[in-house]
């Protein structure tokens, strides 16, 4: 089992060392490190198909590749292949990856494993709270898109669709998403851990707009 987490821990860092929107090895090894927190309370899961997800689950990101969800799977199974992982652990794995994204508020991201829902709640984590908070800004800075705009309101978007083509602000993104997944988490100690972190992000805001409203 080590020399496969090994291989992919090399795999991911070749590929995503360096990027600067916030999707790069740290926020994979973050997304790691979380599951494996998570993974001692829910000792029923296999630790190998949660490990190999956590590495491997932004491996693409569809955000980076014009809307093709389907590329982070493709990339994750041809390297699974390379190193030999069995077929069916293939499989599992790259369902989470295809599964595990935010798609919208109005849009259910149900996880059908344990396994699964330990990634998702790890990605998430790594989404709000203080790191949140930098990876929104940078990201937002990628895109080109404003820290701020008052007249342009926050969306609860229907779809897939709606969500990928949507044109917002980077506070809005607190509203249209970060804001909403600390009730979306799956165990236990992911509702726990993100609690903190939904008050930190609260707090954020509250001071944002004091001061974006000269007050403080």
């Amino acid at each position: 089992m080590e020399k496969y987490i090994e291989e992919t821990i090399k795999f991911v860092k070749n590929k995503l060392s360096g990027e600067i929107t916030g999707h790069d090895w740290w926020h994979a090894y973050r997304v790691w490190q979380n599951s494996k927190l998570i993974l001692r309370t829910e000792q029923s899961a296999n630790r190998l198909i949660v490990e190999l997800s956590a590495l491997l689950h932004d491996i693409s990101d569809w955000k980076f590749n014009n809307g093709n969800e389907n590329i982070g799977c493709e990339i994750a199974e041809e390297f699974l292949k390379s190193i030999k992982i069995e077929d069916k652990i293939t499989k599992k794995i790259t369902e989470i990856i295809k599964t595990i994204s935010f798609k919208g508020a109005k849009v259910k991201t149900p996880m059908k494993t344990i396994e699964g829902k330990i990634v998702q709640d790890a990605d998430r984590l790594d989404a709000i709270g203080a790191i949140g908070i930098a990876r929104t800004f940078a990201y937002g800075a990628y895109v080109k898109q404003e820290i701020y705009n008052p007249e342009i309101k926050p969306k609860l978007h229907n779809s897939f669709e709606e969500y990928k083509n949507s044109k917002s602000t980077s506070i809005n993104h607190f509203y249209e998403k970060l804001l909403l997944l600390s009730e979306q988490m799956n165990t236990k100690k992911g509702i726990e851990l993100a609690h903190n972190r939904q008050i930190f992000m609260k707090k954020f805001l509250k001071k944002f707009f004091s001061e974006w409203e000269c007050k403080s």
